[in-house]
């Protein structure tokens, strides 16, 4: 893990090097609309800290995860998603469905969820 992936397009999104409209921000991670939303509300959760995927999260900072899940709920509870309820997701390495390898958590909701996913 580092702190900042040159040319990482999520790190230069948290750092507010590339514009994009957040819904939501504290001091470990950025949310924001998704460019390919699969729902009509999809928000991905971004930690600050480049963390490449979920085997990339070292058992030192399980604390990340924690925040990213806390922050997912503010930002379903500022979408008013609670009382119908909505997707989390984290795709984690290429066969996992991971297109951009910086660690993210998405948020899905404003319609009925199917399963099984994809």
């Amino acid at each position: 893990m580092t702190e900042h992936m040159d040319g990482c397009l999520f790190c230069k999104i948290a750092k507010k090097e590339i514009p994009a409209k957040l819904v939501y921000e504290d001091d470990w991670c950025v949310a924001f609309s998704d460019i390919r939303p699969q729902a009509p509300i999809h928000l991905l959760v971004v930690p600050r800290q480049h963390v490449t995927d979920l085997a990339d999260l070292a058992e030192s900072n399980l604390s990340l995860i924690t925040q990213l899940v806390g922050a997912a709920h503010k930002v379903a509870q500022k979408m008013s998603l609670l009382e119908d309820g909505y997707r989390l997701v984290i795709n984690s390495g290429k066969n996992g469905g991971q297109t951009v390898f910086h660690l993210h958590l998405h948020v899905l909701g404003g319609r009925k969820m199917t399963w099984p996913p994809g």
